[in-house]
């Protein structure tokens, strides 16, 4: 009897631990996440139904890998339940868990996994399978200071030619025609026999071109033409065409990859029919945090009128002095055609270089406003004549005078008189000739040599010699007279620039001597145009070059610094006037 007893306990003892149904769901999930399918399905019930249906889960998975765990074992005679915690990992390391049950039924074969769809998911029947979908997050928006949105959600598609498909629905000619018919006015040089060509000798789909999301929906029926592939493609759009559109091409290039966050994801059970009949797990997409520029809206679109009254390549730079916040960066159709001209190229400054001249001898203390300087009409330095413009001479004169008249002949002396660092060392201090790493945009200050030539430094004294200088960076020397400290440039918010090169600094008196020198220049000088427009400080410069001569003026009013240029646009006047409308086109308080 205690023999019977022993050996009645042993039995059971087998039979409900490893060498019993647990055992065998393990051998089960093991060849399962091996993707060892007729392994696994042998050990049901019903193997061919088995092995397709855990086929299709890895594949509607998309899996790249699974943990089956066993739980808890219940049995009740020849009948057991084993828990089970399945997890994948799905691509882009998501990962998916979730608890399973697995019955077992022994026969005289032994244990094995009683068939049922629901081993693979509880939730899911026997017709039906497990898919995974992702979508991607609405793209961040742009955003300008002023609150609105510059840049947003759109899309473009992608049209490519599959010609084994065409040869296979149809003819690849036939279809090349229908293709070329439709895409053709809008892709140059896209022709019926190389588009068939291409495609053939292909072994992938022939990219043909990206055209605009609402384009592609006016053109769906007659691109749906055998071998046409058309794939959707999320990407930033300007809300505005007109708003800063040289600008924002550059600030997209460089903020996209940044701008999609993160993609969402979703495990539905599908029916045959391919219809979504449960959604076991939902995951958000997340979008990436806005992007903020510090271009404002209402400075932008009274830069970009006064800009398009003119048709030459005219263009403005607007900063906030203080903090050197891109405020606008305006330029007309013309300059546009040319690239981002406004920050990028770099041109003669004329005589608004005089401002960087004039603090230069401040500070070597070779001047002052009130030292009387020569302005003949014209002056010998070196082998170089000089003249004033016209040769207009004024005699001897304070240089404040000099300054507001623009004697090219007084800062040729001048320079002529100065250390060969000299101008290079006040125009660094001044913000120019440095590298900005503007995040957002490519950008040039320009650039002032050391000059220890005498003819030449005299004739960077009035910005006609060898120094260059663009729009950003004249409004970096302007912004510097109205603070009296050079400011680093920005446009995207919480991006720093670096800046690259020395950054001296002038003592404060010089541009205290300055200021009231720059504000003459409306009041009694060259730029007296623009006299009703406020309290306006700046400079004229009309830079000679070959085919005549550019048009500048720099200034501030108030905390807003700004350089105006008209590329071959004459008399600075044309430039002053610019400035002139923009300053009336901004709303009260700016």
């Amino acid at each position: 009897m205690a023999l019977v007893l022993m050996l009645a306990a042993t039995l059971v003892a087998c039979t409900t631990e490893d060498d019993g149904p647990r055992g065998i769901a393990q051998d089960f999930l093991r060849d399962f996440a091996e993707q060892n399918f007729a392994a696994a399905a042998a050990m049901t019930t019903a193997p061919d139904r088995a092995e397709p249906f855990l086929a299709a889960a890895w594949e509607g998975l998309d899996g790249e890998g699974l943990t089956a765990r066993t739980g808890r074992v219940r049995m009740d005679h020849d009948i057991a339940d084993v828990d089970v915690t399945y997890t994948w990992t799905l691509p882009n390391d998501r990962e998916w868990r979730y608890p399973a049950t697995l019955t077992m039924g022994r026969s005289d074969a032994g244990w094995a996994v009683r068939w049922s769809s629901t081993n693979v998911h509880p939730e899911l029947g026997a017709d039906q399978r497990l898919s995974l979908s992702t979508f991607a997050p609405p793209r961040a928006a742009v955003n300008e200071s002023d609150g609105s949105e510059v840049m947003g959600d759109g899309t473009i598609t992608s049209i490519s030619f599959d010609a084994a498909d065409a040869a296979e629905h149809g003819s690849v000619v036939d279809s090349a025609e229908r293709l070329v018919a439709v895409l053709g006015p809008q892709i140059p040089g896209l022709t019926v026999q190389g588009l068939a060509e291409k495609a053939t000798a292909s072994a992938e789909p022939l990219p043909i071109g990206r055209i605009p999301g609402e384009q592609f929906d006016k053109l769906r029926d007659q691109l749906a033409v055998p071998g046409v592939i058309a794939q959707d493609q999320a990407i930033l759009v300007p809300r505005d065409p007109g708003f800063a559109s040289a600008v924002l091409g550059q600030v997209r290039t460089r903020v996209a990859d940044q701008m999609g966050g993160e993609s969402g994801w979703r495990i539905s059970v599908l029916n045959p029919n391919g219809l979504v009949a449960d959604v076991l797990s939902d995951h958000p997409a997340t979008p990436a945090p806005a992007v903020s520029l510090t271009l404002s809206r209402s400075v932008q679109n009274a830069a970009q009128r006064a800009v398009n009254a003119v048709g030459k390549q005219s263009m403005m730079v607007v900063m906030q002095a203080s903090t050197g916040r891109l405020l606008a960066i305006a330029q007309n159709p013309a300059a546009d055609r040319g690239g981002l001209l406004a920050t990028m190229g770099t041109y003669p400054p004329g005589s608004t270089f005089k401002i960087v001249t004039s603090s230069a001898a401040m500070a070597a203390g070779l001047s002052s406003p009130d030292a009387i300087v020569p302005c003949p009409g014209e002056i010998q330095i070196g082998s170089r004549l000089i003249p004033n413009y016209d040769r207009f001479a004024l005699g001897p004169v304070p240089l404040r005078q000099a300054f507001a008249n623009s004697c090219n002949t007084s800062f040729a002396d001048l320079a002529g008189k100065m250390g060969p660092t000299d101008l290079a060392h006040a125009a660094a201090a001044m913000g120019l000739g440095a590298q900005y790493d503007i995040a957002g945009i490519d950008s040039k200050s320009g650039s002032v040599p050391i000059e220890p030539d005498l003819v030449l430094r005299a004739e960077d004294g009035f910005g006609q010699g060898t120094v260059l200088s663009s729009p950003l960076g004249m409004a970096l020397v302007a912004a510097t007279a109205a603070t009296g400290k050079a400011p680093v440039p920005n446009l995207i918010e919480g991006r720093e620039t670096t800046v690259v090169g020395p950054r001296p600094e002038l003592k404060a008196e010089v541009y205290e001597q300055l200021r009231p020198m720059m504000r003459e220049v409306v009041t009694e000088g060259t730029a007296t145009s623009i006299g009703g427009a406020g309290p306006v400080f700046g400079k004229t410069g009309e830079a000679e070059v070959s085919g005549g001569s550019h048009a500048w003026f720099a200034g501030f009013r108030g905390d807003l610094a700004f350089a105006t240029l008209i590329v071959l646009g004459g008399d600075s006047t044309n430039a002053v006037n610019v400035t002139r409308d923009f300053l009336s086109l901004l709303p009260p308080g700016r």
